[in-house]
């Protein structure tokens, strides 16, 4: 673990908060931590319930941070309800936690191409195979599906599936937590306003 008297503050933290988030997750990055680009994503349905489940950052940036997924898929669906969401990150090793509010709209076609043409042939091949979220009889359906897309495309490349893509989350706040000694933990807090600038506070633990 690391030292809980190490603390963030307000004054002398980076007043930009994708830029701080950049310097945390190479921290997690250089700790060898497992998957530290996994985030936990929250969704509401159009009756107001609460879904949460584990996807993979992808890219950060200016315009928010990036994830992929398929269209199809129960998240999705609950995407073009309500977009807003909420990403969590939670590095216990460290003692971080990163919590982040905004609005999500999916990426360009141009960018969706681009990175599925990165993800390894067995990644390509389950997002034909899978019909996310969808009930189905049993694993034999998805090993079968598999199995007759590889005849399929055995020497041919994998066409991009236009029901598969990005989706970035251009953040409205975003939280930075370290956890510190006796439950008195650090909270601060970003905000941004109209004029795209972002204020700074701190929060009670």
């Amino acid at each position: 673990m690391t030292n809980t008297l190490d603390t963030i503050d307000e004054r002398t933290i980076d007043r930009d908060p994708v830029a701080q988030f950049q310097l945390w997750f190479a921290d997690a990055v250089a700790a060898a931590l497992p998957l530290p680009e996994a985030m936990s994503l929250s969704t509401v349905n159009a009756k107001g319930k609460p879904t949460a489940r584990m996807v993979l950052l992808k890219n950060v940036g200016a315009e928010g941070f990036v994830f992929f997924t398929n269209y199809r898929s129960a998240k999705a669906r609950e995407l073009a309800d309500n977009p807003n969401a909420c990403l969590l990150f939670f590095w216990p090793q460290l003692e971080r936690q990163v919590r982040i509010e905004g609005v999500v709209n999916k990426t360009s076609i141009a960018e969706s191409r681009e990175y599925f043409a990165t993800r390894p042939r067995g990644s390509q091949i389950g997002a034909w195979a899978s019909p996310q979220s969808e009930v189905i009889p049993g694993r034999e359906v998805l090993e079968q599906r598999q199995a007759e897309l590889e005849k399929v495309y055995l020497d041919r490349e994998i066409p991009w599936p236009e029901h598969w893509g990005g989706y970035c989350l251009k953040p409205e706040r975003i939280e930075f937590w370290r956890g510190r000694r006796d439950r008195l933990h650090d909270r601060i807090l970003y905000v941004k306003q109209a004029d795209g600038s972002w204020t700074i506070q701190r929060l009670a633990p």
